[in-house]
């Protein structure tokens, strides 16, 4: 399995995007990390294979924006999700 390659921070848009839909599970996996109390380092290195100790600030970027944009998903992206696609 190939890892999908990551921006600094996702596009942010009002509606689910492309780049969205295709993280989708490293979303799911923010969420569940962030729920368990995980460390956000340890995040980085897992989810995003990142080396932390290399630029952290950059690290720390990649994750917060990634996490707050999963989080926007399940607030409100979620419901484009569910909306039929036009043609």
């Amino acid at each position: 399995m190939t890892k999908p390659n990551f921006k600094d921070s996702p596009p942010l848009t009002d509606r689910v995007n492309a780049y969205d839909e295709a993280h989708l599970a490293t979303y799911l996996r923010l969420l569940d990390a962030a729920e368990e109390g995980a460390d956000w380092r340890e995040v980085v290195k897992i989810v995003f294979g990142f080396d932390v100790t290399s630029d952290p600030e950059r690290a720390k970027r990649i994750h917060d924006s990634h996490l707050a944009r999963a989080r926007w998903m399940t607030e409100n992206g979620y419901r484009h999700l569910l909306e039929p696609r036009m043609q």
